[in-house]
């Protein structure tokens, strides 16, 4: 089987392809067969006017319309799209989605905070470490951060927050807000901490990727604190020449350090496992499941695109 999902952030527009092998002992596999990744920059429009721009719209439109040329080559069987954060804002978004839908066939699910959490817990990644800790899962974006708490592989506490990569470039999060998110670690939190965190995001895994620590090996705190001393101390361009980063990582890096930096000093969190996956992953993960009911079922099935 082979599926695909559509992620529409605040920084960036991706599309990911993978196949489903499934083993007679029930056992999945899920691997990759393609990313593409488009900085379509959303945030920049929304979190400075409120809405999304004509020209920002027409790039949307021509990257889904790129999309949806892959998704007809590589013979994807069905897909799931959703937007967040910037989407979530902007006061066109109604109008945006239903023109990339007349114009594409794509149909865009606008997901909020909460189901933003929900998703990418789905890829399961805390099932593969030590059942006896908590796990703190962070997703660091760029128009927002989003907290999830779970205990024994249950979900206790969830919760979003507008604190994104764009947002900080664009001088967009008031301090009350950096308030709140503290206070909610430090006590919503409190019964279940220290716990261990898993990290999710372009910016996490490019930052796992340069420290060169082995997979499925957690990434000490230190190491993010003496990337942000060291990235931040550098022009854009010299970020960009010395790390290889397009601009539309070397932009964004340092603000995600500085989030993740404070949630794991709030929390009071040693070591943060990177599994490497976003949105996307866990997007396809619900489309498999959802896929599997219908099957199930004996309902019949719909081609999403």
């Amino acid at each position: 089987m082979r599926l695909a999902a559509i992620d529409i952030g605040s920084n960036a527009a991706r599309l990911l392809i993978k196949d489903i092998t499934t083993y007679i002992d029930g056992s999945l596999d899920f691997t990759k067969v393609n990313l593409v990744r488009v900085p379509l920059r959303l945030g920049f429009d929304v979190f400075e006017t409120g809405l999304i721009s004509d020209l920002k719209m027409q790039q949307l439109i021509e990257t889904m319309q790129a999309f949806k040329h892959l998704l007809n080559v590589y013979e994807v069987q069905a897909i799931k799209v959703c937007a967040t954060s910037a989407m979530r804002d902007a006061k066109n978004a109604a109008d945006i989605v239903q023109q990339v839908e007349k114009e594409t066939g794509i149909a865009i699910n606008v997901i909020s905070g909460s189901e933003e959490a929900q998703i990418l817990y789905e890829t399961h990644q805390a099932d593969n470490l030590d059942a006896k800790f908590n796990y703190l899962y962070i997703d660091v974006g760029g128009g927002s951060t989003e907290l999830t708490l779970y205990t024994r592989q249950k979900e206790v506490i969830k919760k979003s927050f507008n604190v994104g990569t764009i947002r900080l470039l664009k001088d967009k999060v008031e301090e009350e807000i950096w308030e709140e998110m503290k206070q909610f670690i430090k006590t919503t939190l409190k019964l279940h901490l220290p716990a261990q965190a898993i990290g999710s995001g372009g910016n996490i895994n490019k930052i796992f990727s340069l420290s060169k620590r082995k997979a499925g090996k957690p990434l000490p705190v230190e190491i993010l604190r003496e990337y942000y001393k060291e990235m931040s101390a550098l022009t854009l361009s010299e970020r960009m020449h010395r790390y290889e980063f397009r601009q539309d990582r070397a932009d964004v890096i340092v603000p995600a350090l500085l989030i993740y930096n404070n949630i794991v000093r709030w929390a009071d969190i040693q070591e943060i496992y990177v599994p490497q996956i976003g949105l996307a992953d866990g997007l396809i993960r619900v489309l498999y499941n959802e896929m599997s009911f219908t099957s199930m079922m004996g309902l019949p099935e719909n081609k999403k695109f």
